[in-house]
């Protein structure tokens, strides 16, 4: 494809471990943080041949916040000089309410950043408690104003739902508090309990019960209704925004199979049908590096099925969802051809609408979208 590529930078330093994280993180004192920039330039260095020009890049996390706003800078400017970031790309970086001031606001702007993502996550206190936030409310409402007044081009945040216990009602109030401060992009996430989290523990003793799944249904169904109604139409299945200038451009590049670099401990990549993923923990992953060796752990090779999947996987999410002339074009496999009676009950049943060859979800195949594409012949090996 025509488009540019992404780069992903993994910060994984947090304040505190969340109960429902599942990435990998830890916490680390300035020192640490310290060694990991220098490692981090280190392994830019060490990507110099990259072949595809870059118009996106990301820091995500963990918390990239936690670093000095100095350090992003010097991240950035060395992406620029060592790798093909083209002029006028656009840079992301996640942040916690708390790390949030006029000084670090404009130190990231500085550096270049364009779109700030804050993980307010909710802004009921008793949400906040139970998701172990170290943030008030308050705190999270400043954070998004003194990120609208450093003239970000793009402010988002994250919101999670579907806690236990959590009504309509209260989930509707959440979203208005948050709609109330302006952002230009909104994610919203259901509460997902990973197994190896506390969260999955308290699971496991039964100390923590998650809502029946016809509540997480009706909760989803709100969350995409309320959002539009708000001006802000759900273009993926946790992403809103209120145009199409702030859409994330930088995840996109997942969705339909961009070539995309990661760095950073745990970071994946993927070019040319070939995925591969670094060092999880940051103690070995700087010890590759600083005997001159890309950090990477292990590699996979796509085959054609899998790619299929893997692009009605992510394409049915999107309100866009996906077109099927252009995976032909692309993979030269006809699934418009092979999968007419799934096609037409999947139609028939309200999941999903056909438009020429392009097939998106309704709402309530949204609801269902990582069930869909395991129901089509992709060829041999598919699931059935």
């Amino acid at each position: 494809m025509s488009e540019a590529a992404g780069l992903y930078l993994h910060v994984p330093f947090c304040a505190r471990v969340c109960p429902y994280c599942d990435f990998a993180v830890r916490t680390g004192d300035a020192a640490r943080q310290r060694r990991y920039v220098e490692h981090l330039l280190a392994e830019i260095d060490l990507w110099a041949d990259w072949p595809e020009p870059i118009d996106t890049v990301y820091f995500g996390g963990g918390t990239p916040s936690r670093l000095d706003p100095d350090d992003v800078a010097r991240i950035v400017a060395r992406a620029r000089q060592r790798l093909p970031v083209i002029d006028g790309a656009r840079v992301f970086l996640e942040a916690n309410p708390d790390d949030v001031s006029a000084a670090t606001a404009a130190g990231w702007s500085t550096a270049g950043v364009t779109t700030l993502s804050i993980g307010v996550q909710t802004l009921d206190p008793r949400g906040l408690e139970f998701l172990g936030r170290q943030h008030g409310s308050e705190v999270a409402r400043r954070a998004v104003e003194t990120a609208h007044a450093a003239g970000f081009a793009t402010v988002s945040i994250d919101l999670i739902y579907g806690l236990p216990g959590q009504t309509a009602t209260a989930w509707r109030a959440d979203m208005d508090r948050a709609l109330a401060l302006g952002p230009h992009h909104v994610s919203c996430y259901q509460l997902t309990i990973h197994q190896d989290t506390r969260f999955g523990l308290l699971e496991r003793r039964s100390k923590l019960v998650q809502l029946p799944d016809d509540e997480q249904a009706a909760l989803f169904r709100l969350t995409h209704e309320h959002m539009a109604d708000a001006g802000m139409p759900g273009y993926e299945v946790s992403q809103f925004a209120r145009g199409p200038e702030h859409h994330s451009r930088h995840n996109r590049k997942y969705w339909n199979h961009t070539p995309y670099l990661g760095l950073g401990p745990s970071a994946h990549s993927y070019r040319e049908r070939r995925r591969w993923w670094n060092l999880r923990r940051t103690d070995p992953w700087q010890e590759r590096i600083a005997a001159g060796r890309r950090p990477i752990e292990a590699a996979e090779t796509l085959d054609l099925p899998a790619l299929l999947l893997e692009a009605l996987m992510t394409g049915l999410r999107t309100s866009a969802g996906v077109d099927l002339d252009e995976l032909r074009r692309r993979w030269g496999v006809d699934l418009l051809e092979g999968n007419g009676p799934l096609l037409r009950r999947l139609c028939g049943d309200g999941l999903a609408r056909l438009d020429g060859a392009r097939l998106a979800l309704t709402l309530d195949g949204l609801a269902l979208a990582d069930s869909v594409p395991p129901l089509f012949d992709v060829g041999p090996g598919t699931l059935q």
